[in-house]
């Protein structure tokens, strides 16, 4: 894998959306070990992007499932379980291609 995606919501604070970026990839790590550190120790190219809000993050999460796509979710509890980011494989990059940049777009 040569790229790692992680899609925050843009309607996130900055800070926020930082350590919501963090928690998804570090998920993605835990959840799927042997991919993560094959990205790791090679490219190792993060592409950090966002979605306009919790809905829209959901349903990019959905399009993720049904293409059987590797991916990793974030429910941060102190925002009453929301989904906040997720973590995907290089594989999403057709379907994220028209998103910004994160931080650069507030919703």
């Amino acid at each position: 894998m040569k790229r790692l995606y992680v899609i925050v919501r843009a309607d996130l604070d900055p800070g926020d959306q930082l350590a919501q970026a963090v928690h998804a990839a570090c998920k993605f790590s835990r959840e799927h070990d042997a991919l993560f550190c094959a990205w790791h120790d090679g490219d190792n190219n993060l592409v950090v992007l966002s979605v306009a809000n919790e809905a829209a993050l959901a349903a990019l999460l959905e399009r993720v499932h049904a293409a059987a796509l590797i991916v990793a979710d974030v429910h941060e509890p102190d925002l009453g379980d929301e989904l906040t980011a997720i973590a995907v494989d290089e594989r999403v990059a057709t379907m994220v291609s028209s998103l910004p940049l994160a931080l650069r777009w507030r919703a």
